[in-house]
């Protein structure tokens, strides 16, 4: 069974320069009776603040993934692209990852629906398929960390591409699975 590499990341925004908690309360309209932008809104009609508040920073596109030459399966790794950091699941050069990482992938509304690998728990594929964002998305919970604490992040479940070696040897299923029975703690 022959298993290639495939677009493995996708964009990755750095919240912080805006504030997450402030474009929570911006974007999110809680303080108003009007729906949240990703009830009201397509994902072409939001605007580029809005798109990028939409990824809830837990780098499980950023994780590599194989796919087999003949039966077209797809298979996640635990192994994480060589830019993400570890700890807070951001890239470290988003303004650069491109140069770095070419087959980097910059989602769009557009690439979305011929992207199969993105993860189920990602809020890009849940509002695509009709879905409302999970309490631990930061637009949600109005708390970045709430992804991390509620375990649905990388972050200390992946591992740097730099010392993985061969891919093939780790495959894992949990990236592609919607995460169970996480816990609320907020």
């Amino acid at each position: 069974m022959q298993r290639r590499a495939v677009c493995r990341r996708r964009t990755w925004r750095r919240r912080r320069q805006i504030g997450v908690e402030g474009l929570t309360h911006h974007l999110n309209c809680a303080v108003s009776d009007k729906a949240p932008f990703w009830k009201s809104k397509s994902l072409a009609e939001m605007s580029r603040a809005e798109w990028e508040s939409l990824c809830d920073g837990c780098g499980r596109c950023c994780l590599h993934k194989l796919r087999d030459e003949e039966t077209d399966a797809l298979a996640y790794t635990e192994v994480a692209c060589r830019l993400l950091d570890l700890h807070s699941c951001q890239c470290s050069d988003y303004a650069g990852r491109k140069k770095r990482v070419p087959d980097c992938v910059k989602l769009t509304p557009k690439k979305l629906a011929a992207i199969d690998w993105l993860p189920p728990s990602c809020a890009y594929r849940m509002v695509a398929e009709g879905r409302d964002l999970a309490w631990w998305h930061p637009l949600v919970s109005g708390d970045p960390e709430s992804v991390h604490r509620a375990g649905v992040s990388v972050r200390g479940r992946a591992i740097d591409e730099r010392g993985a070696g061969a891919l093939e040897d780790h495959v894992v299923l949990w990236p592609g699975m919607m995460p169970r029975k996480v816990k609320n703690d907020t």
